[in-house]
């Protein structure tokens, strides 16, 4: 617990000076985390005996991250395609050296690349966007209140449970309390922003409490899915975390798992309604 709280106190406030200033420090931080991410994936995978291919997954996901941070959506299509003929290539490649699976390992190399890469990429775009930096903080906190709320209801009151398989300790309790969590905490967020814009007399400010609101429950119902979809793949391998890499926390890709749904989640319901 005391190696959980340390890393709270320094590592959040330190992430959230980084995304406040933006930038190519901002870019590289978020291709680095990623990137982790997506080796955590990798090994995972491998140790269920499949063979993705480990410089594609990381180096795709970067490339399309750069991609994103270039020039936004512009490179995606001829990034992507370099992507599938490269995989196709090494895994073909993999086959003839004797690896039987290699057709199996093609699609997980690629289903990473799109994972992380693609996804990981609303990070940057989210950032991006016109007042991005108010829209980020909102999606990217209220989506962290999600979790929270999630954890303290489904803690405490949680008694049917939400996918017995994959998480068994996940309950529907907990999911409840999650969209509760996103609801209102998507308004305070929204409204602590407000105060901050007033006081900074940040010119254009468009971040309005219904707009928390409303952020914090489409969260709220959608990126619970993204943390069960990685322990999915933590079941699949029997490992708790996806890694040992954060002092009690787990791994990268444990840290962001609802994260990489709710920056693009949030993209979208900004780009389509706000």
């Amino acid at each position: 617990m005391k190696k959980r709280i340390a890393f709270i106190v320094v590592g959040v406030p330190l992430g959230l000076i980084l995304f406040w200033l933006g930038g190519w420090i901002f870019g590289i931080v978020v291709g680095l985390i990623v990137a982790l991410a997506g080796g955590e994936y990798v090994r995972l995978c491998r140790t269920c005996g499949y063979e993705p291919a480990y410089p594609l997954v990381i180096g795709g996901t970067g490339l399309l991250i750069v991609g994103r941070f270039w020039d936004g959506f512009e490179s995606a299509p001829w990034i992507l395609t370099l992507l599938v003929f490269a995989s196709m290539i090494y895994h073909l490649i993999a086959y003839e050296l004797g690896r039987e699976r290699a057709a199996a390992d093609f699609g997980i190399t690629l289903g990473g690349i799109l994972y992380f890469g693609w996804l990981g990429g609303y990070f940057i775009s989210a950032r991006m966007l016109p007042q991005g930096v108010w829209w980020f903080s909102l999606i990217c906190i209220t989506g962290w209140l999600v979790d929270v709320g999630a954890y303290l209801i489904g803690r405490h009151y949680g008694r049917h449970p939400f996918f017995p398989r994959l998480s068994p300790r996940k309950t529907m309790e907990g999911y409840f309390g999650g969209i509760a969590g996103g609801i209102l905490g998507g308004m305070l967020i929204a409204f602590i922003l407000q105060l901050i814009a007033i006081a900074s007399k940040a010119p254009g400010f468009p971040v309005q409490i219904g707009h928390g609101a409303l952020i914090g429950l489409i969260l709220g119902i959608f990126t619970p899915f993204g943390d069960v979809g990685e322990s999915m793949f933590k079941r699949m391998a029997k490992v708790k975390d996806s890694s040992k890499l954060i002092p009690g926390h787990g791994g990268v890709w444990d840290r962001t798992d609802s994260w990489l749904w709710a920056m693009a989640i949030g993209y979208y319901l900004v780009v389509w309604f706000f």
